[in-house]
């Protein structure tokens, strides 16, 4: 027995990085006659392909992806670009009768996907000086003090991403958080998975990760983007993985060192994915047990949805 996909609505697989998410993805794509958007946001560059674990050809020709390698290293990408283009995608696998599987670790891309970007303040040139001009120290203890919330989640070592929260905050009087959103997706119907492993479990799976890509060629790869523009690009270039080989590059410490430090990084944002999802994001948490198999939390899934 399937699932009604007469009118078939998107299903949500998500989770922290390393939990398996694209492989069962793949799976459930060819159960239930899916076909799978990336909900990523280092996934769309072109070139960035080791460091984001980007579906390989082969994985691609087992089932359509969309929101993969979409724009170049020169050009910029945002949330309201992702949430235009994944409607699209919506609609457009959803007039074929086929169910779409939004599928990633981005948590801001789901929430602009479906509650809407609403109307955060344009960027502020005065504004932004003084607070690039701020030490991040200082950023983050104001940004604590009007918006725990945020201070909770966003990304401490990225002064881009603190910088625009504190813009937001000065220009409104208000928490990002709390920021009147509208929505604009109807996500009534919507089945959401979240793929959650135990911690060691998870680390050891991410530690693995790294030595891979390491082994596949991540210098390498990071040393062609740098010649196509990748330190131009703020927002790619803060993409875990490629900033670290880059200030390797640069001389900053050893590759023994880069690698561990990779590794820790990636772990740290895994934490912060499972923080963020717990709090804002509707989800049917599956707990994957240590040693079980893609198919057996596929099948898991597939069941759940009948």
């Amino acid at each position: 027995m399937t699932p009604d996909l007469s009118e078939p609505r998107p299903l949500v697989l998500a989770g922290p990085t390393a939990s398996s998410k694209s492989e069962v993805a793949l799976l459930l794509a060819a159960q239930l006659n899916g076909e799978i958007i990336s909900v990523d946001s280092m996934q769309v560059y072109r070139g960035l392909d080791i460091g984001t674990a980007k579906p390989t050809a082969a994985e691609r020709a087992r089932a359509p992806h969309h929101l993969i390698d979409i724009a170049d290293l020169s050009e910029s990408f945002d949330a309201a670009q992702f949430a235009r283009l994944a409607r699209e995608a919506v609609k457009d696998i959803q007039s074929r009768g086929r169910l779409p599987i939004l599928c990633g670790g981005t948590g801001l891309y789901f929430k602009v996907l479906f509650d809407g970007l609403g109307e955060a303040p344009p960027r502020n040139a005065a504004l932004r000086a003084k607070l690039e001009a701020i030490p991040l120290p200082e950023l983050l203890q104001e940004l604590l003090q009007h918006d725990a919330a945020t201070f909770e989640t966003i990304d401490r070592r990225n002064p881009r991403r603190v910088i625009r929260a504190m813009e937001i905050i000065r220009l409104t009087g208000r928490p990002v958080q709390r920021a009147d959103w509208t929505a604009a997706n109807d996500s009534r119907g919507i089945r959401g998975f979240g793929l959650i492993r135990p911690a060691s479990e998870l680390h050891a799976r991410i530690n693995a990760r790294v030595d891979a890509m390491f082994q596949r060629g991540l210098v390498a790869e990071t040393t062609g983007l740098l010649a196509r523009g990748l330190a131009e690009n703020q927002t790619a270039l803060q993409a875990i993985g490629y900033r670290q080989v880059v200030e390797h590059l640069h001389g900053m410490r050893p590759l023994a060192e880069t690698v561990e430090l990779v590794k820790i990084r990636t772990r740290q944002f895994a934490k912060r994915q499972m923080t963020w999802f717990r709090k804002h994001a509707q989800l049917e948490w599956v707990r994957c047990e240590p040693g079980e198999t893609a198919e057996a939390i596929a099948a898991r899934i597939a069941d759940a949805m009948l």
